[in-house]
Order: C-alpha cells, then sequence, then structure tokens
C-alpha cells in the first residue's frame, strides 16, 4: 500500500524533478486575499502572481497546500463525517506555471504521472473539457490516446475556472477516476454524477482570459497553468478504497480515538469518530498557523469546529477531555511534513484542553436547560427564539448547537425570535453607551460595527497584509470615498495595525492601493474595543468602500512599543520583588520612544531601589527567554497567578503573557492584549530615567529600551566627555575633579562672605561709627551693601545695634537687581519703634509687599534694587515721623 506521505513525497519529487520550484505549505490566513478566511484552494498563496501584482524568480512551482472550508461560501463543516469525501481540512497538492507552459505541458505531466509514475490504469480514467475548448479535447486524445466517450464536454461553470467577477480565468479538466460498476453512480455530466463510482482527482485549470464583470474581455499575455489534486481523494484511490476515512492517515487517528473511547466506529458512532478525526486536524493545523478561538472571525469558526468535535467525543461517552489526547497520534503521523505540528504541540493540546473542559460546563449547563424548555416538545415542534438566545447570552451555549442538538429530535429552533433578541441586546447596549457621557460620534462606530462586525487583529503575528475596506469616516460621519488631501478613517475586515488600548499606543504606517492610491495612517484607535480605525490623510488617489488594499505598519515604531509594553511587565515584578507586594498598576504609557509606568507605593525610590529594579530586568533581558502567549478564561487566569492589569478590560477570554526565567514560578504572568516581543533579549536594554510622584501613594517611573536607551546613555556619556574636556581630566577623574572645584568654591565663598562682613563694617568700628545719625531723636545707622549674602544681614545687625547701645540699624542687600532689607531696633526704643514698620516701609520702596519679623529685628525684600536708597530713606521717614 502507498502511504498518504509517500503519495504527497512522490508528487513533489516528480515536479520537482520537471523544473518546478517545491515551495512549502503558506498559512492557513490567507493575508494576501481579504476575501478570504482561510486558504481554501492550493493557487491562493499564488494569487498576485497571476494576477501580476507579484512576480516570481521561477516560473514554475509545486507545493502541498494546506486548506480549511469551514466558513464563508466554501463550508463543507455540516456535510464532514457523513459523506466520503467532504472535510474541514485537506491538502491540496499542485504544479503551476506562471506564463510558461501551457495546456500541452499540463496534460502530458498529469497523465504521465498518473499512469507511469503512480501506475493507475488508464482505463478508469476520465477527463471532462469546458464544451468549446476543442484544444484540450485534441490534447487528450493525443497525449492520453482517450476515446472520445471519455472526454466529456461540459456546459456549465464547473469546468470554466474564474478568480472572481473581474480578473484571470479559463476553461477547466477534471479527471476523473473509476471505482467500478460495483458501486452506484455515473460519468460527470450524466443524471447519476453524485453518485460515488467516479471521483474527481485533479482539476487542470487553463488561465488564458482576462474577464471584466463576469465578461470575458481580453486573452492573457501570458497563458498559465493552475491544478489541484486533492491528496485525500488521490490516496484513497492508490489505496484501494472509496472512502477518504479509510486511507491510512484517517485509520490511525480513528483507531486512537476508539481507543479513547473504548467505542467501535461502527453504526451510529460511525460518523462521531469521522467528525473527531478530522475536525483534529482542521483545529490543530489552525493554532499552529496562529489562529485562536474566540468569539469573533476567524476564531469563531476554529471554536465552532472545535465544539463540534468535543460534542461528537460527548456522544461517544467520553467523561474527560478528549481531544488535547489525540494531537500526538496526529504529530505522529503529519509531523514530518508539517514541522509546524510538533513545534506547536504544547500549545495545541493545551489549548485543546482548557475548551473542552470549559465547554464541557456549558454544554452541561446547556443541555440541563435545553431540556427543561423542549420537555412538551415534540417531532416537529419549535424552540422559542428567546429561550435559544438566553442559552446563547447566559450560558455561551451557541445557536448552532443548539440547532444542532434538537435536529436529531425533530425540534426546531425560531431563529427569527433568536436574532430579534439579539438585536434588542445591541440596542440596549447602544442606549447604555449613549447614556454613558461617551463622545457624541460614538453613534456611527455602533452603526459600522453592527453591520461589518468586529475587525480581526492579524498583528500578533504579522506585520503586514490586504484587506478589504468596509467602512469610511470622515468629520464624523460615513462616506462612500475620500481623495487626495482628505483625513480620514478607515476600517477594514482585518488588520496588523494596533488600536490604541491598555496603555499601549496604535500603530502607523501606509495604506495602499489599486492606481497609486496611498494613505498616511498617523495612529490606530479601538472605538468600542471591536473596531480597528486607522487615522490618517489621503496623499495620493481615491479610497472607496469596498477596495481591497494593502497595509503596512511602521515596523520599526512597532518593534520599538513591543519592547517598552514587554518591559513594563517586567519592571512591574521587578518592583514588586524590590519594594513589596504591595505594589500593584495604577496606569501606564507605552509608546514607541519610551514608556510610563505609574504604581502604588507611598514614597520616593531610592537610588538604590532604581539601581536594583535596573539591574533585575536587564538580567532578565539577557537571559533571553521567550516569550510564550496563552488564552483562558480571566477567572483561570488570574487564579493561575497572573495578574490584571489597570484600566484593562476582560471578557470571556485573555491573553496571558508568561515571560522571564522559571525557577518556582515564572517571572511575569499577567493579562494583556497588547504586542510583545518574542523573547526578552530582544528589549535590548532598560534603562529608567526618572522617578516622581503622580499622587498620594502612586509613584511614576519613566523609562527607555533598546535603541533609545542606547541612544540616552550615549547622550549622557557625550556630556561627561564634554565635562572631562573642560575640566582638563579624564573620564575616571571628572567626579574627584568636581569635587575638588566645589570644595574650592566653597572655600572661596566663605573668603567672600568674611570680606562683605568686613566691607559692611566699614572696614571697623570707628569707621562704621563716623556714618552713624540721629533721626527724630534716635540714633540711626543705614547702609547699602552690593552682593552680600542675606543670610549675613541678621548678624550685622546685631554687631550695630551693639555698637549703636540705643538706637535703630537698616541694612539694604543687592543681588542680581533684587534687594533684601533687615532693620534692627534696641531693646530700649521697641516700645517706640517697631523694626517691623520700618522694614515694611522699606519693602514698598523696593516695589514689594509685607515684610515681617518682631519689634526688635524683622526682615522682607523687593524686586528692583535699584532703589535701596530710597528704601534708606522710607525708613529714616517713618523715624521722622
Amino acid at each position: 500500500m502507498t502511504s498518504t506521505n509517500d503519495i504527497r513525497r512522490s508528487f513533489l519529487d516528480y515536479f520537482g524533478s520537471h523544473g518546478h520550484e517545491v515551495v512549502q505549505s503558506a498559512p492557513l490566513v490567507p493575508y494576501n486575499d481579504p476575501t478570504l478566511m482561510f486558504t481554501n484552494a492550493g493557487m491562493v498563496p499564488f494569487k498576485n502572481v497571476f494576477t501580476g501584482l507579484e512576480t516570481r524568480a521561477t516560473p514554475r512551482a509545486t507545493s502541498s497546500q494546506k486548506c480549511v472550508r469551514a466558513g464563508g461560501k466554501h463550508n463543507d463543516l455540516d456535510n464532514v463525517g457523513y459523506t466520503a469525501r467532504h472535510h474541514t481540512f485537506f491538502e491540496m497538492l499542485g504544479n503551476f506555471s506562471f506564463g510558461d507552459y501551457f495546456k500541452e505541458q499540463a496534460i502530458i505531466h498529469a497523465w504521465t504521472l498518473l499512469t507511469k509514475e503512480w501506475g493507475l490504469n488508464p482505463n478508469r480514467l476520465t477527463a471532462t473539457v469546458y464544451h468549446t475548448d476543442d484544444e484540450a479535447f485534441g490534447l487528450w486524445q493525443k497525449i492520453a490516446g482517450l476515446p472520445e466517450e471519455r472526454i466529456i464536454r461540459i456546459p456549465t461553470k464547473d469546468n470554466f475556472w474564474a478568480m472572481g467577477s473581474d480578473g484571470p480565468c479559463g476553461p477547466c479538466s477534471e479527471i476523473f477516476y473509476d471505482h467500478g460498476d460495483h458501486i452506484f453512480g455515473g460519468p460527470p455530466g450524466s443524471p447519476d454524477e453524485d453518485g460515488d463510482r467516479f471521483v474527481e482527482v485533479w482539476n487542470l485549470v487553463f488561465m488564458q482570459y482576462e474577464q471584466a464583470a463576469d465578461e470575458i474581455v481580453s486573452e492573457l499575455p501570458k497563458p498559465s497553468i493552475d491544478t489541484g489534486m486533492g491528496l485525500e481523494r488521490i490516496a484513497a484511490v492508490m489505496q484501494g478504497v472509496t472512502d477518504n476515512y479509510d486511507t491510512d492517515t484517517f485509520k490511525a487517528l480513528i483507531a486512537a480515538s476508539e481507543g479513547l473511547t473504548g467505542v467501535k466506529a461502527e453504526g451510529e458512532s460511525k460518523a462521531s469518530h469521522r467528525v473527531i478525526a478530522d475536525h483534529l486536524r482542521s483545529t490543530s493545523f489552525l493554532l499552529a498557523d496562529g489562529v485562536l478561538p474566540s468569539n469573533e472571525g476567524r476564531g469563531y469558526v476554529l471554536r465552532r469546529i472545535m465544539r463540534r468535535a468535543m460534542r461528537h467525543a460527548h456522544l461517544l461517552g467520553a467523561k474527560e477531555p478528549l481531544m488535547h489526547r489525540l494531537v500526538a497520534s496526529l504529530v505522529q503521523e503529519m509531523g514530518a511534513a508539517y514541522p509546524e505540528l510538533g513545534r506547536a504541540q504544547p500549545l495545541i493540546e493545551e489549548t485543546l484542553q482548557r475548551e473542552e473542559v470549559q465547554f464541557r460546563r456549558t454544554l452541561a449547563n446547556g443541555l440541563k436547560l435545553l431540556d427543561e424548555a423542549t420537555a412538551g416538545l415534540g417531532d416537529g415542534g419549535e424552540l422559542p427564539g428567546e429561550t435559544a438566545f438566553r442559552l446563547y447570552d447566559t450560558f455561551g451555549f451557541p445557536y448552532d448547537l443548539t440547532e444542532d442538538a434538537l435536529r436529531a429530535r425533530g425540534i426546531g429552533v425560531d431563529r427569527a425570535g433568536f436574532d430579534a433578541a439579539m438585536a434588542q441586546q445591541k440596542a440596549a447596549a447602544r442606549a447604555a453607551w449613549k447614556g454613558s457621557g461617551q463622545a457624541a460620534d460614538a453613534e456611527v462606530w455602533f452603526d459600522i460595527a453592527e453591520r461589518v462586525g468586529a475587525t480581526e487583529f492579524t498583528g500578533y503575528t504579522a506585520t503586514t497584509g490586504e484587506a478589504q475596506v468596509v467602512a469610511l469616516v470622515k468629520d464624523g460621519k460615513e462616506v462612500d470615498s475620500a481623495s487626495a488631501g482628505d483625513a480620514v478613517t478607515v476600517i477594514v475586515n482585518q488588520t496588523p495595525f494596533y488600536g490604541e488600548s491598555g496603555g499601549q499606543t496604535g500603530d502607523s504606517g501606509t495604506i495602499a492601493g489599486a492606481d497609486g492610491l496611498t494613505i498616511a495612517v498617523a495612529d490606530t484607535a479601538k472605538p468600542l474595543g471591536r473596531l480597528h480605525a486607522h487615522n490618517g490623510t489621503v496623499q495620493a488617489g481615491t479610497v472607496k468602500v469596498g477596495d481591497v488594499v494593502r497595509l503596512d505598519i511602521d515596523v520599526a515604531r512597532r518593534d520599538a512599543i513591543r519592547a517598552n509594553h514587554s518591559a513594563t511587565h517586567l519592571a512591574h515584578a521587578a518592583l514588586r520583588n524590590r519594594l513589596g507586594a504591595h505594589v500593584t498598576q495604577k496606569g501606564s504609557l507605552v509608546a514607541a520612544d519610551r514608556l510610563r509606568f505609574d504604581f502604588s507605593h507611598p514614597t520616593a525610590l531610592t537610588a538604590e531601589d532604581i539601581a536594583a529594579i535596573e539591574a533585575e530586568v536587564n538580567a532578565e533581558i539577557r537571559a533571553n527567554e521567550p516569550v510564550v502567549t496563552r488564552l483562558m478564561s480571566p477567572d483561570d487566569a488570574i487564579a493561575a497567578g497572573a495578574m490584571a492589569l489597570f484600566g484593562e478590560k476582560y471578557g470571556d477570554e485573555v491573553r496571558v503573557l508568561s515571560m522571564g526565567r522559571t525557577t518556582d514560578k515564572t517571572y511575569s504572568v499577567e493579562l494583556c492584549g497588547g504586542t510583545h516581543v518574542r523573547a526578552t533579549g530582544d528589549i535590548g536594554l532598560f534603562r529608567i530615567v526618572s522617578e516622581s510622584a503622580v499622587s498620594s501613594g502612586v509613584r511614576r517611573i519613566e523609562a527607555m529600551t533598546g535603541e533609545g536607551a542606547f541612544r540616552y546613555l550615549a547622550g549622557r556619556e557625550d556630556a561627561l566627555k564634554g565635562a572631562a574636556a573642560v575640566l582638563r581630566t579624564t573620564l575616571d577623574d571628572v567626579e574627584a575633579r568636581v569635587a575638588a572645584l566645589l570644595d574650592e568654591r566653597r572655600k572661596l565663598e566663605r573668603e567672600l562672605a568674611e570680606a562683605k562682613k568686613a566691607l559692611a563694617l566699614g572696614g571697623g568700628s570707628a569707621v562704621a561709627a563716623s556714618a552713624d545719625e540721629e533721626v527724630g531723636g534716635v540714633k540711626f545707622s543705614g547702609q547699602v551693601l552690593d552682593g552680600l549674602d542675606p543670610k549675613e544681614l541678621r548678624g550685622l545687625l546685631d554687631q550695630a545695634k551693639a555698637r549703636l547701645g540705643s538706637g535703630v540699624a537698616v541694612i539694604v542687600a543687592v543681588n542680581d537687581g533684587k534687594a533684601s532689607i533687615a532693620a534692627a531696633v534696641t531693646d530700649d526704643l521697641t516700645g517706640k519703634v517697631s523694626a517691623v514698620d520700618l522694614v515694611r516701609a522699606g519693602v514698598e520702596a523696593l516695589g514689594g509687599k509685607g515684610g515681617g519679623g518682631r519689634a526688635d529685628m524683622a526682615q522682607g525684600g523687593g524686586p528692583d534694587g535699584s532703589k535701596a536708597e530710597a528704601a534708606i530713606a522710607a525708613v529714616k521717614g517713618v523715624l521722622a515721623g
């Protein structure tokens, strides 16, 4: 028997030996095609090559492409498990020619591989062609020697392929294998074509025309080839079975499911085992490619697939979570061809186990309520829509699960009633938002969100991608288009741009499209917490709703933001380790150039605290441990030790970020929806640049990381080098040199102060005494001194009082244009004269106000030092009465 792995390898080897580049499978998330939820065909990764938007170094390629069909118009989910060939996940083998060979060589390759390399019986093969494609008809006769009755002309679009209403298109030629007349069914085009006797194994697309609005307008300058062969179908043919689920890979997975449940894949249980095997593949590959379960978009489809499989495990009687225990079998079967399965195995197992534990609780609660609500309903009955909505809203029981659970009992669900209850809830949410005092323009965001749903964020793994414009907002109102010079907000169906939230600033970058469209995105917001609003200016061209555009974030800026965000997590842990468990986050700002982190703590950090925190964070950075993300319920996350961040709103699920070295516990575990580095070493460097108070009991640190921190330290070093040059010393001796200069300065300041005091005393008591005079019958000494430290005034006045014996002394000190005035009155005169009154008169003359002290000694000041003599005169005027 030829194994599935052998067939895949043989196909790629054949075309690789015939000049085709063997291309690894692209991810299941098609970032180059925003109209698709998942990669659903082998040509999807090459779409831009066929349309001319991209070029390849080689004109031929071959691949085995992972595909999922479980959402949108390509949705096989409900058929899986009940037919022989429906899958949510499958592999498509393909060979591609980009303007190189065409029909003849494509048919030669197909016939050679099938009949000569793989040894299929030519008499069991039938080809179809588009009814007007005489060229292909003749080539099948010439190359394969097929008789006319086994070259069937098909007049429908089944044999005419188009990429869309606009773009490349062309006729197809399908190859069918005849399993034999013991199986019901007829050849393609016959009334019995839907039977299982004739199975399509390969489709050759001859891409030769260009169409617009579904009408062919011209021939392509370089006709191309796109083929697709389902690996599961050809494996069934080559392994001599008529059912894909009887091939080796599926048999191994079903055997593992049988072993864990103790239930044979027979009778009613047969479909359940098939569902589990198929859905195990799709969920595991989606998880490996970065899709995580959620309540929106791709994540919702993934969860729906998971829950369908988990319900069938429940139907088989599994008492404990089952799906995660099957992952090892899948890795054993397919891990060699797809190494990402092995790399992601721990994540896949953990996610499946967590989802199944949660789903089992949901299932138990929901089925109990469902049994109570339908106790009086029989075959043909209908569950009220309000009840179905309560199951969904209160217990998280999805509508499709309610429908599926009741289908076997012949009971329907009032979908209209369910939709009405959903609409009523949305209306209540809108009213609550408006009543909360939020921005008046929020109404437009509700309109958009209800019409197009949430924006899918792809930026955890991607920095670029394609998307479809679903709404445009200008001046607070929706518009259909915007042109050069317009400030506009762009809403797309999927985006790598992070919308500002949780303290992290939004991304900037560019949006580009056809005909030179360029939009400079200045920032990205997140209205309602569901939409990503790209705020920018149209620099060239015109953007319209419905356009397909390319989005590119500013990667350097994102990297800086990611480093700063991850550093806040490490800093939080270091602060708690250093200061105590009372430290909790009170706010943050994560920008490209810096981070700001507010935390509860009663006192300022010491220099030793800051040094210790920096050292601890930088040690974690140097350890370069991976940053791990998990999705959990908020309660489970907090129970596992995760810290909730201030200001963050959490839904039913949260992202849990773990980073740093692990001994008895991981260094940092927090709930966070932001973007982060892949490993702590990506942060590069951490440096605290300031520490301050925000409010009572709340402190703030500001810090830099990576290149910003390096530039900051380099700037500090340059300043130090400049200081060393001015001081004419080395960097190592700057501190000692500055200390010596300060000592010298203090010495000179003391000497200067002594000299000024001597000057104030007139060089001696005899000289000062000769300057005394009598005013209003009182001995008076008044002096103006330049450059005297105001601190010296009281000491000088005490000396003057001692010299006078009985009298009044006033000194005005002038420094840098301002003046300080002090007055002293001997004790025998305080009953007659108050020093306070004298100073206030002098202060007023100096252009100031007030002044205070005691009756024997008072002091004040004014802004106008040029009025010093006038201040002396004002004091004398008070004394003279």
